[in-house]
């Protein structure tokens, strides 16, 4: 059966270690999970500095990746570049616009997070955050669904869900979380204020850490007799509602 790769490899513990070091942008990791020793601990510690998501797996899978020999060690070097989320939110300030952010809480289909990309910066939205664990890889199928998108909106990785609202409240942007049985609608949300919207997967929503620290949650109404949206949908449905608030604070 023919190998695919959704994004190019990088193989081997020292060529990731220089990778690292080098600054290459580095999209997923992938260790051996009984892999030991110096190199391994300088490329976990060097994984978590930069946010980089590193999955621990068996060497099935990493023979599945590839037929080199690989040390106990593959990674998918990224087709795109990520900010720190504080650079992402002084450098929208500093451009003199209202923060509009997204965050995806195990947002894990990459058409999905290609669409959602493509609609936030249709309608105004200045960045991405995406958690290291349960989320997409930015693949060439992402990227494509995306129109292009990805490759212009401020995409920011973040070690957990509660740091980066902790660094959002902390610049003032309020963080709205969705749910179906959110408190507001969506129509009566503050949108023209420094926000962040935090859209959760489409079977188990948002987590229990954005429901007990979001500023507020919210619902989209809908006609009865169903309740199921995509959540490229949902989330094209608020950041319309933030655009049309916006142009109307004009």
């Amino acid at each position: 059966m023919k190998r695919t790769n959704p994004l190019p490899l990088l193989i081997g513990r020292k060529p990731l270690i220089e990778a690292l070091k080098g600054g290459t942008t580095i999209e997923k990791i992938f260790l051996l999970r009984t892999a030991t020793g110096e190199e391994i601990s300088t490329i976990k510690k060097l994984a978590r500095d930069k946010n980089i998501p590193l999955s621990q797996v068996p060497e099935e899978k990493l023979n599945g990746m590839t037929r080199a020999l690989h040390q106990g060690v593959v990674a998918w070097t990224g087709l795109l570049n990520y900010i720190d989320l504080q650079d992402a939110i002084s450098h929208v300030v500093e451009s003199g616009e209202v923060p509009l952010f997204i965050m995806l809480d195990g947002v894990t289909d990459v058409r999905n997070v290609g669409a959602i990309a493509r609609t936030a910066l249709c309608c105004g939205a200045q960045g991405l955050i995406l958690p290291t664990s349960s989320s997409a890889s930015l693949t060439e199928e992402a990227i494509k669904t995306s129109a292009g998108a990805l490759n212009k909106i401020l995409l920011c990785r973040t070690p957990s869900i509660p740091q980066a609202i902790d660094v959002l409240r902390l610049n003032g942007i309020q963080v709205l979380g969705t749910q179906m049985k959110g408190s507001i609608p969506i129509y009566e949300a503050g949108l023209t204020l420094p926000s962040c919207v935090v859209m959760g997967a489409e079977d188990t929503g948002i987590s229990k850490d954005v429901l007990k620290r979001a500023d507020v949650l919210v619902h989209i109404p809908m006609a009865e007799g169903f309740d199921s949206l995509n959540v490229s949908v949902a989330t094209g449905m608020v950041l319309y509602e933030a655009l049309r608030q916006r142009i109307h604070n004009l």
